[in-house]
């Protein structure tokens, strides 16, 4: 079989088994689950299009496995959740079948992106050592003396625990894999550090769509932290709303961002994205910082919380405008240094031009600003002569 066909033929078992964890969840009412299984097809449809398109790529073929592996993970979940008397294997499968997906979307594709090759060849102990710890934690899992913990209201040991010793030492390298995960996923990140701060052009672009979506992956991820560590204080819907946020942030735009990346569709519009988020969302706690403040001050001041409420908006309407622009001067000059000074020379320049008579100091200056802001290998000026 051709590596395309392999490739939708994949994505065609991802999509039974996706419709297979949709109806057993519609026969609880589990609305998360309806609705969290199909957002994987932007994994599976990612990972059968770069497959097919570039085969020799492994990043591809991983999309596939951990969309696959994740919707296999919810089949099982959704069948041990609904069935009365669910079969012991389908428990232990539920226990433990997590951690492929996790090792495949947290160690190997950080570290094997965009070109599917390692940064070099110092890195290879941190892939298999990283694969080694979540299957040794898999293993662990899987044949430790122990109970299941499973998604069914039921308490089951673990059927398939290795006898005497050995399922007691299996069920302490479980208990003690959870550093080992974390330091094989800090390894991943690392190396794709290391791989963005060596990186130069096309390949610059690409990493700068994954990174993107990673910061604002951590970002939803730190307030659902946030929300969990102190939930007496913060209401339950931050915790949900956070939690939601990094989950539709994992389905749909790490699989989009390595697609643009490694497909180079519009790759080259990463740095208008990043800037308009930036500035949007800076304008977005700016503002809604300033309302909060106006309420609160109008509040006191007026008694009413209508009148409050009315100019507060009023006010935050009017700063819209002039905070944009602030906002946007600010990115600008901050991370994207060259296009500000760009910008100030050509500014500059036009004020000049409009004094200048002399036609020799009208080339040096035309010259001058083009080698600062475009920063050519060469120019030449040509000035056609008019007729007198």
């Amino acid at each position: 079989m051709s590596a395309p066909r392999l490739a939708w033929a994949l994505f065609g078992l991802w999509a039974v088994l996706a419709a297979g964890a949709a109806v057993l969840s519609a026969r609880e009412g589990d609305l998360f689950e309806i609705v969290f299984s199909p957002a994987l097809g932007v994994f599976a449809g990612v990972g059968a299009l770069v497959a097919s398109r570039q085969p020799r790529n492994p990043i591809g073929w991983i999309l596939l496995a951990t969309a696959l592996s994740f919707a296999f993970t919810v089949v099982i979940e959704a069948y041990v959740k609904t069935s009365d008397d669910p079969v012991l294997v389908a428990l232990w499968l539920d226990d433990w079948t997590f951690i492929v997906w996790i090792a495949l979307a947290c160690v190997w594709i950080p570290l094997l992106f965009p070109d599917g090759r390692l940064p070099s060849s110092r890195w290879r102990w941190v892939a298999w050592g990283g694969t080694a710890a979540f299957a040794l934690g898999l293993l662990g899992t899987a044949f430790g003396d122990r109970t299941l913990e499973t998604a069914a209201p039921v308490t089951v040991a673990n059927p398939y625990a290795l006898p005497g010793v050995a399922g007691d030492v299996a069920a302490e390298i479980a208990s003690l894999t959870g550093v080992c995960y974390l330091l094989a996923v800090l390894g991943a990140v690392a190396g794709l550090v290391t791989r963005t701060r060596r990186s130069r052009g096309v390949e610059r672009q690409q990493l700068k769509w994954f990174t993107f979506v990673g910061a604002l992956m951590l970002t939803a991820l730190m307030l659902t932290s946030i929300a969990l560590i102190d939930e007496e204080r913060l209401a339950d819907n931050v915790g949900v709303v956070g939690w939601g946020a990094f989950l539709l942030l994992f389905t749909l735009g790490l699989p989009a961002a390595i697609g643009t990346a490694i497909l180079r569709h519009r790759l080259y519009d990463v740095d208008v994205v990043i800037n308009r988020t930036l500035v949007y969302g800076g304008l977005t706690l700016t503002l809604g910082g300033a309302y909060l403040g106006l309420v609160l001050l109008l509040g006191l001041t007026v008694g009413e919380s209508d009148v409050a409420i009315a100019g507060s908006t009023l006010a935050v309407a009017a700063l819209f405008r002039p905070a944009r622009a602030r906002i946007q001067a600010v990115v600008d000059r901050r991370f994207y240094r060259r296009r500000y000074d760009a910008a100030q020379t050509l500014e500059a320049f036009s004020a000049r031009l409009r004094d200048e008579l002399d036609l020799d100091a009208l080339r040096g200056e035309i010259g001058a600003v083009v080698g600062e802001t475009v920063q050519p290998a060469h120019v030449s000026l040509w000035l056609k002569e008019g007729r007198t």
